[in-house]
C-alpha cells in the first residue's frame, strides 16, 4: 500500500466533508473546495477522520491512492488555514501596487506590466517591493506566484528581478572579471 495513502486524515471540527458520486466537497471557515476523485479511488468519512481506499493493486491505482489523499489533505488545510507565497522585487525603480483587481508592476520596461488577479486569490503589497499572495487553493496560489515571477525572473549577474522570499540566486562573474588573469 501507499505509505501516504493509507494514513487516515483527521478532520477538524469546523470542516465539513461531503462525498457523493466521486466528488469530494470540503467546506471550512475560509471557503469551499471540490475535487473529482479518480474512478478506482473511494473515500470513507467518519466524524473525526477520513480514509482513502483504492480498488486494486495496479500501478495506476497505487499512484492515484497517495495523490488523492494528498490533494484532500491540501484542501482541508486550505479551508482552515489557507496558503500563501511571498515575492520580493529587487532592482532600482522596480515596484508593484494593487489597483482594483490588477497588480501593476514597474519592472524597468518601457511599459507597466499588469497582471489580472484571478478569483479566489488575494494579493497585497505592504511595501512597493513586496508582494503577498494568499488563497485557499494551494495549486492556484503557486501558479499565480509563478506567473508573476515570470514577468521578470531574477537574472544571475546583478540579481535584479522578482524572486520568492528567501530564494537564493547564485550570481555569476561578469565579463570583465572573467577575462582578467
Amino acid at each position: 500500500m501507499s505509505r501516504l495513502g493509507k494514513k487516515p486524515l483527521s478532520v477538524p471540527k469546523d470542516v465539513k466533508i461531503t462525498v457523493n458520486d466521486n466528488k469530494v466537497l470540503v467546506e471550512g471557515p475560509k471557503g469551499k473546495l471540490n475535487y473529482d476523485l479518480p474512478n478506482r479511488i473511494n473515500v470513507e468519512v467518519n466524524e473525526v477522520q477520513l480514509l482513502v481506499k483504492r480498488a486494486g493493486d495496479s500501478k495506476l491505482d497505487k499512484s492515484l491512492h497517495g495523490l488523492a489523499r494528498a490533494l484532500i489533505a491540501n484542501m482541508i488545510k486550505g479551508v482552515t488555514d489557507g496558503y500563501g507565497k511571498d515575492l520580493e522585487i529587487i532592482g532600482v525603480g522596480f515596484k508593484a501596487q494593487v489597483q482594483g483587481n490588477k497588480l501593476n508592476m514597474q519592472l524597468g520596461f518601457s511599459h507597466p506590466v499588469n497582471y489580472a488577479i484571478p478569483e479566489g486569490i488575494k494579493i497585497e503589497t505592504p511595501k512597493p517591493t513586496q508582494i503577498f499572495i494568499r488563497g485557499i487553493d494551494k495549486e492556484k496560489v503557486g501558479k499565480v506566484a509563478a506567473e508573476i515571477r515570470s514577468a521578470y525572473p531574477p537574472e544571475p549577474y546583478k540579481g535584479k528581478g522578482i524572486r520568492y522570499a528567501g530564494e537564493y540566486i547564485k550570481k555569476k562573474v561578469g565579463k570583465a572579471q572573467a577575462t582578467t588573469k
